[in-house]
């Protein structure tokens, strides 16, 4: 059986997708994967060793209408580029993530007759996702409410969001000694996403002596990378301080680095709660406030409401509300228990063989009939 994965633009399309692809060829499935050329995932796919093949696709930005035709035709000319590139590799599904150019995939396998299978990992649908979904043969979420209206014709499946065996398998110990950790040692994970968070980098910053005064605690604090030279200087560390607060623009072994987590502080973005949640770490989320449709928030909000973390607004980072949830969630083990069994009772975990089952029988379905 062969599958086209399809998405592109940003890590959070990208590694959900990676995890499904990881979870078919363990089922021996050929898969392979089409995005944009100058996307994270022209770096990550074939990283990963799954064949990659590009398309042009881009958007249009509503301020300059001007920016419409040739959005448009980009999206015409790929998917005529993947009607022919199905016509030679004869596809048994196509799964959908996300981004532009899941478009003219999924258009393409539509007008071949080969079933889609989408997958919203946010809990606002994305633009891309909303536009197929009418036609998909199945639809398959993260939450149980995706922020807009459903299909009625449309299956929708509730899978969660994947994550890839990286993250899930990765070793403790091996992670902690990355940091050089000894048993008894906390260490909280502070990151803000792929570029970072400034405002979250600044709150942590401030509260430097009240953290450092916990003489167990450890910090691996990633900034993002153009943020590392600013908080360097804010903090303004000795050399025993730097023992204890960790510091980094990057990382590229988030799997280990996760796993050594006793808790976590971070942004809310679809990757990074799917990855807290398989790992059942306890967290403190601040939503990014200038989210499409504020997503993050919502997306907080369904992990707060079932007792999985606690919730900063970004607006509230300054004030006293962020340094006791902080403390709490560092200071009390009763709180990091009780996040911990809620995060593993979601089964994030699981999401990759949920859906990879909702892809095996729509594919088994065969091919409909082309409209």
């Amino acid at each position: 059986m062969l599958a086209v994965v399809s998405g592109g633009g940003t890590a959070g399309h990208i590694n959900p997708a990676l995890a499904l692809a990881e979870e078919l060829a363990s089922r021996g499935w050929d898969v392979r994967f089409a995005g944009t050329p100058g996307g994270v995932e022209a770096r990550l796919v074939p990283a990963a060793g799954i064949p990659f093949t590009s398309f042009e696709a881009s958007g249009f930005d509503r301020a300059h209408l001007a920016s419409l035709p040739k959005g448009v035709a980009k999206i015409a000319a790929s998917t005529a580029k993947a009607r022919r590139w199905f016509r030679e590799i004869k596809p048994d599904v196509v799964v959908g993530f996300g981004g532009y150019v899941s478009i003219p995939v999924a258009r393409a396998a539509e007008k071949a007759g080969i079933p889609v299978v989408l997958h919203e990992q946010n809990s606002v649908m994305g633009m891309a996702n909303k536009y197929l979904a009418k036609k998909a043969a199945a639809l398959c979420l993260t939450y149980e409410c995706p922020g807009c209206d459903l299909p009625a014709s449309t299956p929708v499946h509730l899978t969660g969001n994947p994550v890839r065996r990286s993250v899930i398998e990765a070793d403790r110990a091996a992670g902690r000694a990355l940091f050089d950790l000894a048993e008894d040692d906390f260490m909280l994970l502070v990151f803000g996403g792929s570029l970072g968070a400034r405002h979250i980098n600044e709150a942590v910053c401030a509260l430097k002596d009240e953290l450092l005064a916990r003489p167990h605690l450890h910090i691996v604090h990633i900034t993002g990378p153009k943020e590392l030279a600013s908080v360097t200087e804010a903090l303004a560390l000795t050399p025993e301080q730097e023992r204890r607060w960790h510091l980094m623009g990057y990382q590229d072994r988030m799997g280990q680095t996760m796993a050594a987590a006793d808790a976590i502080v971070s942004r809310a973005g679809a990757t990074s709660l799917a990855e807290i949640s398989a790992r059942g770490i306890p967290a403190l989320l601040v939503p990014y406030p200038h989210a499409t449709a504020d997503h993050q928030t919502t997306n907080a909000r369904a992990y707060v409401e079932v007792g999985c973390a606690f919730m900063v607004p970004d607006g509230e980072l300054d004030g006293s509300l962020f340094a006791e949830r902080l403390a709490s969630l560092i200071d009390d083990p009763a709180v990091r228990e009780a996040q911990h069994r809620a995060a593993c009772g979601r089964k994030t975990g699981q999401a990759a063989a949920m859906l990879a089952d909702v892809v095996e029988a729509e594919a088994k379905g065969g091919r409909r009939a082309v409209q």
